[in-house]
C-alpha cells in the first residue's frame, strides 16, 4: 500500500476530531482558497469571509470524505465555489431590496468552464508543488503559504537566507510555467 500524503494524513486526523491537524491543513490551504474566493468576488472582505466559511464547511464535512487524490486543495476549492455563489445570489437580493437598479457587474451565476478551469489549475499546481524536493516544499511552504519572511523561513529551515530567496524565485518561476502550460498561453 503506497504511504500517505501528509494532506490524507492530516485529513484523516482531523476528521477523527483532531484540532492540530486541521489548523495545519487551514495554514497550508488557506491562501490559495482565499485567492479563488477573491477571483471569484472581486471584494477583499467578501473573499475573507468565504474562506471562513469554507473552512467551516470542509470541518463539518471531513469526517464523510474520501480524499481522491493527495491534495484536499481541490475539494476545498470545490466548497469555495459554492460558498462564493451563494455570496454572489445574496448580494443580488440585497441589491434588489435596496435599489431598483440590477447591478450587472455581479454575474448570475458563476461560470461552469471558469470552475473547471479553476479546479484543473489548483489541481496543476498542487501536482507541480508534489514534485519539489522536500526542502524547496518547506520553502514554498513557509513563505508562499505561510507569509514567513526569507530570513525567518532561512532561521526556521536552517540555511541561509540566500538559499531560502534563490529557492524560492526558481520555484516560483516553474509554477509560473506550470500555470502557463495548464492555461494553454
Amino acid at each position: 500500500m503506497p504511504a500517505q500524503t501528509s494532506d490524507q494524513r492530516r485529513v484523516a486526523q482531523a476528521a477523527n476530531g483532531d484540532e492540530r491537524a486541521f489548523r495545519e491543513l487551514y495554514r497550508e490551504h488557506v491562501r490559495p482558497v482565499y485567492w479563488i474566493a477573491h477571483g471569484l468576488l472581486g471584494s477583499a472582505a467578501d473573499a475573507e469571509d468565504v474562506t471562513q466559511e469554507t473552512f467551516v464547511t470542509a470541518w463539518r464535512k471531513l469526517p464523510g470524505l474520501e480524499l481522491q487524490g493527495e491534495s484536499l486543495l481541490p475539494w476545498l476549492a470545490t466548497i469555495c465555489r459554492f460558498q462564493a455563489a451563494n455570496r454572489l445570489r445574496q448580494r443580488r437580493r440585497d441589491r434588489s431590496h435596496t435599489t431598483d437598479e440590477p447591478d450587472d457587474a455581479i454575474p448570475s451565476t458563476i461560470d461552469v468552464e471558469e470552475q473547471v478551469i479553476t479546479a484543473a489549475l489548483a489541481a496543476r499546481i498542487t501536482a507541480e508543488i508534489g514534485t519539489l524536493n522536500a526542502l524547496d516544499r518547506e520553502i514554498f511552504r513557509l513563505c508562499a503559504t505561510e507569509g514567513y519572511a526569507y530570513q525567518a523561513a532561512a532561521e526556521e529551515l536552517g540555511v541561509s537566507h540566500a538559499i531560502v530567496r534563490n529557492r524560492l524565485s526558481r520555484v516560483r518561476t516553474r509554477l509560473r510555467g506550470a500555470v502557463k502550460e495548464a492555461s494553454g498561453a
